[in-house]
């Protein structure tokens, strides 16, 4: 994609677009996007195609933009009282875990293809 979208239809890969459903699924309707350009990003919001992750950034770097996604959390959310769900990966969670309070993990320790078939065989479920 090479024109601003919103932020639910810019990203394609199999792992978010399942991502993105399951989080739907926990009937939840407050789902935000982890970027590693913009920080906390709500799905409406039309950005930018853009190419950058925290894998290409050093450990000061990630840290920094830790406390940007906090201090935008904090603007919507309680850090303290309210649960979180993430379904990002180790290097996005790992610097803003400690300043949450209550939150789930629910692909921690899978490999990509063992999140891919969490993923599938949750949204196949019916409860």
């Amino acid at each position: 994609m090479n024109y601003k979208a919103k932020v639910k239809d810019l990203y394609v890969s199999t792992l978010f677009k399942y991502s993105l459903a399951y989080a739907g699924k926990l009937n939840s309707d407050k789902i935000y996007i982890l970027s590693a350009k913009h920080g906390l990003l709500s799905l409406v919001k039309e950005i930018e195609p853009y190419n950058e992750t925290l894998n290409d950034k050093k450990a000061h770097e990630i840290k920094e933009w830790a406390e940007k996604v906090i201090t935008q959390i904090s603007e919507i959310h309680d850090l303290n009282k309210d649960m979180f769900i993430f379904l990002a990966g180790k290097k996005y969670r790992k610097d803003i875990l400690p300043r949450v309070k209550n939150y789930k993990i629910p692909l921690k320790g899978l490999r990509i293809g063992e999140q891919l078939k969490f993923l599938k065989n949750k949204l196949e479920q019916t409860d």
